[in-house]
């Protein structure tokens, strides 16, 4: 086969990709100049969605309609739209979604010059000679490498597990598994569904499970769920709201295996402690790992990931690498860290294409000082999260299972400063509150009369007056920030002009829209 040859490649089609392509079209990115190679047969997108509004039991989120780069509040690169028109090479129409307007295995992209190559497994990669080789036997040529090869799921069945192969055991972490699972929930309707896992993917499908009529179990080793990031308190919120969701939480014990009927579906799933739970779907959501195997001997690695400068270069000259796997100092806390998350694998995506354009200019820019932030939604929930989880906690706020309008939030508290700050159900200019918190890092100069205050205001009012403080007299004032107030408890209604806007763009009916999103645009679908 003929060698293709760009000046710049991005190889994945994930979130990265997506960011990484706006910014090169923001910096002037030349027609031919650079491809996009993924493995996936739609162009980048919202991958966040997969776990919520795509599995809404009514108007759920299909593409085009999730497309990056609507989760940072810009606008989507859609192949029939941002990027206009295309060159009719190897057209061909995708049979799967047929609603996506995605008629692309491969074309070039007029407008920005970018090559979207759908549908290509990447099987080797040699950084030396500049080449990747595909599974076809495809050859690419590059002279600038971004590796935005993102993460994938743990499977059972690397572990042995006894029937892990199962009919109707789902993981999910692109859309064809996604799609997978809506077949699943249309087929098995009011039927029992076993989440195994208790993170992130575990507690946001066990709500979308539940808003589909299913009976749901959710099944996690750990005293709590969440325990990376959640303390037993904040843990403790949740899972009795997911209680009083009709949610059965089994802590303690882990799937040893599985059983199948006579068609080979899951019917049963055996748990470690000897109980048995049948199970019409399984749906496992137990972690991640780096695909960094293509580069294995030929980068620096460190912590799991590639090891990177500030600027997300590689120890390769001319190789980058972002989002999940990369390594790279966070400049905040003087260390080398990997993020598994959305939002750095937009931001990381940004900054290495800068640094790209910066440094072929012979111009410097600013090394990327990444604030570790975290956010997830569900039910009429939505939490964020910013800064780092270690050190002594206080817990403030209505975080009571069974209030109609629960709000709480979570300090740590290390080496006499606030170090990261959690809130539930916050208002935009709240969580922006918190954000600076985690960022400033005010010093407390006492742990115990913090939480003290926080318990003298919990009891005071269930309606706190707005410029209470957390802990306003004993954090030393900053010229910076100040720590947020106590939420007051209100039932805050987005403006009418804001939930038209969010309508319009997600195609979702009102209400639903103000479950998923909490109407801020600036975290469409994330």
């Amino acid at each position: 086969m003929a060698e293709k040859t760009f000046k710049y490649v991005i190889l994945g089609g994930g979130v990265s990709a997506g960011y990484a392509a706006r910014e090169f079209a923001k910096q002037g990115v030349k027609p031919g100049e650079l491809a996009i190679i993924s493995k996936e047969g739609v162009a980048p997108y919202e991958r966040p969605a997969l776990s919520k509004a795509y599995l809404f039991p009514e108007s759920p989120a299909r593409l085009p309609g999730f497309h990056v780069c609507v989760g940072s509040g810009g606008e989507r690169l859609l192949p029939e739209c941002v990027l206009l028109i295309l060159l009719p090479m190897e057209i061909s129409f995708n049979k799967r979604h047929p609603q996506k307007s995605e008629f692309i295995i491969e074309a070039q992209l007029i407008v920005t010059g970018i090559a979207l190559i759908l549908n290509t497994e990447i099987v080797k990669a040699d950084l030396a000679t500049k080449t990747l080789v595909s599974a076809a036997g495809e050859t690419f040529n590059y002279h600038f490498l971004i590796i935005a090869t993102g993460s994938s799921v743990i499977r059972l069945t690397d572990f042995g597990v006894q029937g892990a192969d199962a009919k109707n055991i789902y993981y999910l972490r692109e859309i064809d598994d996604a799609d997978k699972l809506v077949e699943a929930i249309q087929a098995k309707k009011n039927g029992k569904v076993v989440i195994v896992g208790g993170g992130y993917i575990g507690l946001e499908l066990s709500a979308v499970m539940k808003l589909n009529n299913l009976d749901v179990n959710m099944v996690y080793p750990e005293p709590w769920c969440m325990p990376r990031l959640f303390t037993a308190g904040i843990a403790a919120f949740y899972e009795g709201y997911y209680a009083n969701k009709g949610i059965k939480i089994i802590k303690g014990t882990v799937a040893v295996g599985f059983t199948a009927d006579a068609n080979g579906e899951v019917k049963e799933v055996k748990l470690k402690d000897g109980r048995v739970l049948e199970a019409d779907i399984v749906v496992v959501g137990v972690g991640g790992r780096p695909l960094t195997t293509l580069f294995k001997g030929q980068v620096e690695e460190e912590k799991g990931g590639i090891e990177t400068d500030s600027f997300f270069k590689t120890s390769v000259p001319h190789v980058y690498a972002v989002g999940d796997v990369a390594t790279f100092p966070m400049k905040i806390y003087n260390e080398m860290r990997r993020v598994e998350h959305v939002d750095h694998a937009r931001k990381s995506a940004e900054h290495a294409v800068k640094a790209i354009f910066a440094s072929t200019e012979g111009k410097s820019i600013e090394e990327y000082d990444y604030l570790p932030f975290f956010y997830s939604r569900s039910f009429n929930l939505s939490w964020q999260f910013y800064g780092d989880n270690v050190g002594d906690t206080v817990l403030f706020g209505d975080n009571s299972p069974t209030s109609e309008n629960p709000k709480f939030g979570s300090y740590w508290i290390k080496d006499g400063k606030v170090v990261g700050a959690f809130l539930e159900s916050g208002t935009p200019e709240e969580n922006k509150a918190i954000a600076k918190v985690a960022r400033v890092q005010p010093p407390v100069e006492s742990l115990d009369l913090l939480a003290k205050d926080a318990e003298e205001e919990d009891d005071a009012s269930q309606e706190p007056d707005n410029n209470t403080q957390l802990g306003r007299q004993f954090i030393s004032p900053t010229p910076v920030v100040s720590i947020p107030p106590l939420p007051v408890m209100s039932d805050a209604v987005p403006s009418t002009e804001l939930n038209q806007t969010v309508l319009a763009i997600t195609e979702l009916p009102l209400g639903e829209a103000r479950v998923e999103l909490d109407a801020d645009l600036d975290d469409l679908f994330a």
